[in-house]
């Protein structure tokens, strides 16, 4: 019976056939010996790249119209650029010129449109007048909407789906343009907001306060209308709405490098919504551009491909895989900052003083599904900063050292920067105001139940325990919307406490018990966490804006144990970021997780979250609770007009006062921020403000690379082991073909015999 493996071999064939597979294995071990595990192509590490992550999806708006979500600014601020920006080392925050030329003072003006004094009353202006000069000379970033022939001709505005053929990028055109930033680019921006076409998040606010804007909207929508006569609505191609046909009254070009914007009233903040993208430049060339038949379903568009002026411009767009920018060529070059706030200097952070940013030519962002992966490449160095618009990683890095000895001694000799601090940000559990169990509820006496049924949840989801079993993600418990470090804010004081869920004993501040908490439930109709009219059990629903992965599985166990401390059933709806938004824009969602980055350093910006005509589902606003509170709405009428003293400040404690009893949020917390950064990232300085952050940092890619080698040597004994093994098994296999030979060749002499 012969031994060969089928097909049968020869003796002298089978021994070359097991030579040259273990021969190969052993080639192959050792070729692998040579190779690195960085997820990086070739010599990557050694260019003047940031390399960081994002996770589980693909930012869903880049237009800046759109664009409100915290997992897209690291993408918008580095393309776009507002008017106005913060000065990146000083605190408290210092507003700065980007694209425009001064930060300017408005003229006030009274209903006849005579001029007013710079201190007179609120409620005698009529009119504030911003007049913005813009800084001459800047450019777009180059786009094939501004490709011209030698006429002037656009070359790739009438582009048929036929010609489009297989290009998915604007980087598949071959010919691409640039033109100069005017003022008419940021009214053609302000306008936009009124388009019914695209999720326009702001344009509630926008049209309170921007002249003429509220109107306008319903001007557009009517020529939408027009213009979409008999489409099919499922069509992805819209007729191109070309906002330069119709003038607004509240934003005009003065002349080619003036922007005016009239605004009714005084309203203080609207410096701050200058820095934002949702004022950042948009060419009517993109606009139109991206209109064209064919363009949307290639994802061609402005929520995949922004066209902006800012230090950088989106270059690889792959889907739930990788997003690369890179330097923008006709980006002016800003100085960095030669003045911090004391420390600065000594970190470091002024070293680059007076030098051009940005300096960094390719930021390159790779999806990484959980959060373990994420650490461990930072780890192995192959990730600058780990995620970069989220605030906890420093956090994380901070109390692994603690625990650890081994861990802390590896974090500190591989030099890794965890700064620290508290900023503007929030996190809250919210109750849906048009959900009949938990919302305002449609009769008084409803409201009553509700009422109470929201304070005895209130008090019975333990955010101080939250800061003790998470201390990763906790932070110091809120007692209102507002944060500490801007005017208005009572967090810290005892006056600031919030007393439907708190009270002051011996002068320390305590968590309301839960026998108080069980009693509201009861007065709300529901004894023991049971409906007292039918007996069945209160089963509410928790919507949740991130997919349950084994890390977050604990988080929402916490919180089904808050409500079962009262009877309460709480089932959790857990959804990723894209569609958990889609259902709160619908407003069908009923207790959600929710948080909050200032926009600008105004009480204002955070009260605003829960103004009645910023709701989310009826206005697309921010108010996600769609909270509504006449009492509460009159205040925060009479807010935008009021300088900061002693009259805010009491308007401010009225409306905090307000929502504690109302209860639409549980406040939840406010987090500590800090990030972190490899000892190769320099100019890294945390803040939540700051979103352009990555034209001031720079990186020493020798030193990178000296770093990826050192932490990540190979490890050559299994190596060696399974060379050696190869080596035996050959000389193994030989020897036993040469035996099988031998007892072959004695039959035979045999048989002849």
């Amino acid at each position: 019976m012969s031994c060969c493996p089928p097909p049968c071999l020869p003796p002298s064939a089978a021994w070359r056939f097991r030579v040259r597979r273990w021969g190969s294995a052993v080639c192959m071990a050792l070729a692998l010996a040579g190779c690195n595990n960085s997820p990086h192509p070739g010599d990557a590490a050694a260019q003047n790249t940031l390399f960081s992550a994002f996770a589980e999806r693909s930012p869903k708006y880049l237009d800046p119209t759109a664009s409100y979500s915290n997992n897209e600014t690291p993408y918008t601020y580095q393309v776009y650029e507002p008017l106005y920006g913060y000065h990146y080392l000083k605190r408290p925050y210092e507003l700065i010129p980007r694209a425009a030329a001064a930060v300017v003072q408005p003229r006030y003006l009274d209903k006849n449109g005579h001029p007013l004094p710079q201190d007179a009353p609120g409620d005698a202006i009529a009119e504030s007048v911003y007049d913005v000069p813009i800084r001459k000379g800047i450019r777009f970033a180059p786009h094939p909407a501004f490709a011209t022939d030698a006429q002037g001709r656009y070359l790739y505005h009438r582009v048929t789906p036929e010609q489009l053929g297989d290009k998915r990028t604007p980087w598949d055109f071959e010919q691409r343009g640039t033109r100069e930033l005017t003022a008419e680019d940021f009214v053609y921006a302000l306008k936009r907001h009124a388009t019914p076409r695209i999720k326009a998040p702001v344009f509630g606010v926008f049209s309170e306060y921007v002249v003429g804007l509220k109107e306008y909207g319903e001007l557009i929508r009517a020529e939408d209308k027009k213009l979409r006569a008999g489409q099919d609505p499922s069509s992805l191609d819209n007729p191109f709405l070309d906002f330069r046909k119709y003038p607004l009254e509240g934003v005009q070009a003065v002349d080619r490098y003036t922007v005016r914007f009239r605004i009714k009233g005084k309203y203080p903040q609207w410096k701050y919504w200058l820095a934002m993208t949702f004022m950042a430049p948009v060419p009517w060339e993109a606009d139109a551009f991206y209109a064209q038949p064919g363009m949307a379903a290639r994802g061609l568009s402005l929520n995949v491909w922004p066209v902006g002026t800012g230090p950088y411009m989106m270059s690889v767009y792959e889907q739930d895989r990788r997003h690369v920018l890179v330097r923008n060529p006709h980006y002016r070059h800003d100085p960095y900052p030669c003045e911090g706030m004391p420390g600065d200097k000594e970190k470091g952070l002024l070293d680059d003083c007076g030098k051009p940013m940005p300096f960094i030519d390719k930021l390159v962002f790779t999806m990484e599904k959980e959060n373990v992966p994420v650490k461990a490449k930072f780890r192995q160095g192959y990730y600058d900063v780990p995620e970069v618009e989220r605030p906890e990683y420093g956090i994380e890095f901070a109390l692994e050292m603690r625990d650890s000895p081994a861990v802390e001694e590896e974090y500190k000799a591989k030099g890794f920067q965890l700064p620290r601090n508290v900023d503007l940000t929030n996190w809250y559990v919210g109750f849906n105001w048009l959900d009949p169990v938990v919302g305002k509820g449609d009769t008084p006496e409803r409201q009553v139940r509700n009422r109470k049924l929201r304070q005895a949840l209130s008090i019975a989801i333990d955010w101080e325990e939250y800061a003790r079993v998470f201390p990763r993600k906790g932070g110091e418990t809120a007692m209102s919307p507002l944060p500490a470090g801007m005017y208005g804010s009572r967090h810290g004081t005892l006056a600031g406490v919030n007393p439907v869920t708190h009270q002051v004993v011996d002068g320390q501040v305590v968590r309301r018990s839960l026998d108080e908490a069980r009693r509201l439930l009861a007065e709300a109709g529901y004894p023991n966490g049971r409906d007292a009219s039918s007996g069945q059990p209160l089963v509410l629903h928790y919507d949740y804006q991130r997919v349950p992965t084994p890390e977050l599985k604990s988080e929402l166990d916490w919180m089904v144990k808050q409500f079962a401390k009262l009877g309460v059933q709480l089932e959790i709806r857990a959804t990723d970021y894209n569609q958990f938004q889609d259902k709160v824009r619908k407003g069908v969602q009923q207790i959600f997780w929710w948080g909050w980055l200032a926009d600008y350093p105004d009480s204002e910006n955070f009260l605003f979250l829960l103004y009645g005509p910023n709701s989310k589902a009826k206005f697309d606003g921010e108010n996600t609770a769609n909270y509504v509170d006449p009492e509460y709405d009159k205040r925060y009428a009479q807010l935008r007009f009021m300088d900061d003293g002693p009259e805010k400040q009491k308007v401010i404690d009225e409306m905090s006062a307000i929502l504690q009893q109302d209860a639409p949020w549980t406040f939840g917390f406010f987090p500590y921020t800090s990030g972190a950064y490899q000892s190769w990232v320099h100019n890294a300085k945390p803040s939540m403000m700051i979103r352009d952050q990555l034209r001031y940092f720079r990186v020493d890619p020798e030193t990178r690379v000296a770093r990826q080698r050192e932490w990540n040597r190979p490890i050559w004994w299994p190596v060696a082991l399974l060379a050696l093994g190869g080596v035996w098994l050959v000389w193994r296999t030989r020897a036993s073909v040469r035996e099988r030979d031998r007892v072959t060749a004695r039959g035979e002499v045999l048989k002849e015999a």
